[in-house]
């Protein structure tokens, strides 16, 4: 008997969880209930009038997909916005916020149900997003720049589980004043060019660190413990880039600040012979008054880079130092002034 031939299909899929629903299980089962059946409710007509279909809702998960990822993209962006609505009018502790992933990819349809690698990425990039976010893929990207009144934020590659390859990946921002801009937006470059530029930005490194370990090293603070790390330490030298801290009183200067910590994650992820710590892991720091020593237990680094950002007029001043967490003590900092004229010069 011939063998029957798996259906395929290019689709956009859309994956969401919600954040943190164990511990709102555990805190109430029949309001948590309450709640997701009617935010699922919500979700499914919403999926339904941007031509999407529901193929799984179980547990707090959600898969949809879309003939479109325009409407896959855009269906997203009206959950989160409706979403926000509802969870204002809840209690901090009772608010439920789901992750989006977005994904255009080739799947197996099978019985109503879909398969496969694309199905995947989209469930991995739901992990990446933020609680209210959404992350989609760079095959999703390619298919809606300039098609939607949203922004993006480029996250760089990704590794994530189950997938061979890296994921592009990039953050939706729903805001008005984000509408149409991409930022930090990789660039191609040719591969000699971008070994060479790794390798002197490491020699620059290294050297900076070793003038100022021995010339003007700040005053010791408490050293963190090896045995008390989370994880063993790398073979390789291994880093945190703390969120920058906005030391100003615009609000505005957060995301600016988020872009200076990304853009660093990003550059120094290229430089094979160092370990860096995810986006992800080191932003579960941001607003909280945390010490090196905790931080570097807590993730399995050695040293720590920490900054702060303020803004005076049409100023800004960037401070940053970089914390041996083991012996305690600092090993490098540096100040930059800056005009605020064009926002990307000043984070490059």
């Amino acid at each position: 008997m011939e063998e029957k031939k798996a259906k395929r299909k290019l689709t956009a899929i859309l994956s969401a969880d919600v954040k943190g629903y164990s511990h709102l299980m555990q805190d109430d089962e029949e309001a948590t209930v309450r709640t997701i059946t009617a935010y699922r409710e919500v979700m499914r007509n919403l999926i339904q009038e941007h031509d999407g279909r529901v193929v799984d809702a179980k547990g707090d998960n959600v898969l949809a997909e879309f003939a479109s990822v325009v409407d896959a993209v855009r269906c997203g962006a009206e959950i989160q916005k409706e979403l926000k609505v509802r969870n204002d009018e809840l209690p901090e502790n009772r608010k439920m916020e789901f992750r989006i992933g977005i994904n255009l990819g080739d799947v197996i349809e099978e019985e109503e149900t879909i398969y496969g690698d694309g199905v995947n990425i989209a469930a991995r990039l739901e992990g990446l997003a933020e609680g209210g976010g959404i992350c989609i893929s760079r095959m999703a990207f390619d298919n809606v720049k300039n098609k939607l009144d949203v922004g993006y934020v480029y996250l760089g590659e990704n590794s994530v589980k189950n997938i061979a390859e890296p994921v592009r990946v990039y953050k939706v921002l729903m805001e008005s004043e984000y509408a149409g801009k991409v930022i930090g937006e990789e660039r191609p470059k040719p591969k000699h060019w971008r070994w060479a530029a790794a390798a002197i930005a490491f020699i620059i490194v290294v050297g900076a660190l070793l003038i100022w370990n021995f010339y003007f090293r700040l005053p010791p603070i408490e050293p963190a413990s090896v045995e008390k790390m989370a994880f063993p330490l790398p073979d390789k030298p291994s880093i945190a880039v703390l969120p920058f801290v906005n030391m100003s009183d615009d609000p505005k200067q957060d995301f600016f600040c988020d872009g200076i910590t990304e853009e660093i994650i990003t550059g120094l992820s290229k430089i094979p012979d160092l370990f860096i710590i995810s986006r992800n892991s080191v932003f579960t720091y941001k607003g909280k008054p945390v010490k090196v020593q905790k931080v570097a237990e807590g993730l399995g680094v050695r040293y720590v880079l920490e900054g702060s950002v303020r803004k005076s007029q049409e100023n800004l001043r960037v401070t940053a130092q970089l914390v041996d967490a083991v012996k305690g003590h600092h090993l490098w900092a540096n100040r930059w002034d800056r005009e605020l004229k064009d926002v990307f010069a000043v984070q490059d």
